[in-house]
């Protein structure tokens, strides 16, 4: 199963309406927590994410609307009773904040820190790039194996079917019949998160071919003077950097308080997106993957 669970949209300010950071990714057997800011252990239980299913969590950086609700969101998975390992990926640069609020958290928890100072893997299928704010930040990636999709009709042409199927798949080629004559190729699904940057190299690596992708838009371009300021993506941006990698879909967040309806911020986005579909998110929001096309 895969699953993107908004648990707060608002940047620096949160509003009535809009609690600090929060996502959650549902990926198969991982649980993948991303910039949880304060009141993310409350906003979890009105969306319906249990503490129990979280197995990593990933800091962009250390500012505080990124990361104050560590501690409570760690408290409430020792009350649970969370038993397996949980991992915790963050900027090194951010290692004595880090320490800091782990340490208000309630002791129990099987915690592994994982610092990470350079581009590169991270985890199985998890790799960062770094990205350009007013202090180090990473963007992060997870994607699938590639594989191949078996096309039914040649399968039937070729006389194959159940076991030898599998049979196929595993050895590459069964009697005459080659892997590639009866199936095409699968490049894995994969999510990209980007959270505070101006635009820079490694965002785009981050959303070149991704499937979903999560990116700050912080500001309108009416207010991209203040976007260069603070080193931030304005709508246009955030679109220019889906619709340039040919990203599936673009959920926009991360939205200044001074946007009572960020609507007009969607509109930019779709502006410069291309084909990608644009989203911008709220509270509570629960985005499926996008379903990819049957091949013909």
């Amino acid at each position: 199963m895969r699953e993107l669970v908004i648990l707060g949209t608002a940047s620096q300010v949160p509003t009535r309406t809009r609690n600090h950071n929060g996502y959650f990714l549902r990926w198969e057997r991982e649980g993948i927590l991303f910039d949880p800011g304060e009141g993310t252990q409350r906003q979890m239980i009105h969306a319906g994410v249990s503490g129990t299913k979280i197995t990593r969590i990933c800091l962009t950086h250390v500012h505080g609307d990124h990361c104050y609700g560590l501690p409570g969101v760690l408290s409430r998975m020792v009350l649970d009773g969370v038993a397996h390992p949980v991992h915790l990926h963050y900027p090194a640069s951010g290692e004595d904040v880090v320490r800091a609020l782990v340490s208000l958290a309630t002791p129990g928890l099987d915690l592994h820190l994982h610092p990470h100072g350079t581009a590169g893997p991270i985890a199985p299928g998890m790799e960062v790039l770094p990205l350009r704010h007013r202090i180090e930040a990473y963007g992060y990636r997870v994607k699938e194996p590639d594989g191949r999709t078996f096309l039914p009709g040649r399968l039937a042409a070729s006389g194959i079917s159940g076991p030898d199927v599998g049979r196929l798949q595993r050895d590459g080629r069964l009697g005459s019949v080659g892997l590639d004559e009866v199936s095409v190729p699968r490049p894995g699904r994969s999510f990209a998160f980007v959270m505070d940057t101006a635009v820079c190299d490694g965002a785009f690596a981050l959303a070149e071919g991704c499937d979903l992708l999560v990116a700050e838009s912080t500001f309108s371009n009416d207010h991209a003077a203040l976007a260069d300021q603070y080193l931030h993506l304005t709508a246009g941006e955030a679109g220019a950097l889906a619709g340039s990698g040919g990203a599936g879909t673009l959920v926009l967040t991360h939205f200044s308080s001074r946007y009572d309806d960020v609507g007009i911020l969607a509109q930019q986005a779709r502006a410069s997106a291309g084909s990608t579909t644009v989203v911008a998110a709220s509270d509570l929001d629960r985005i499926p993957f996008p379903a990819r096309p049957a091949p013909v």
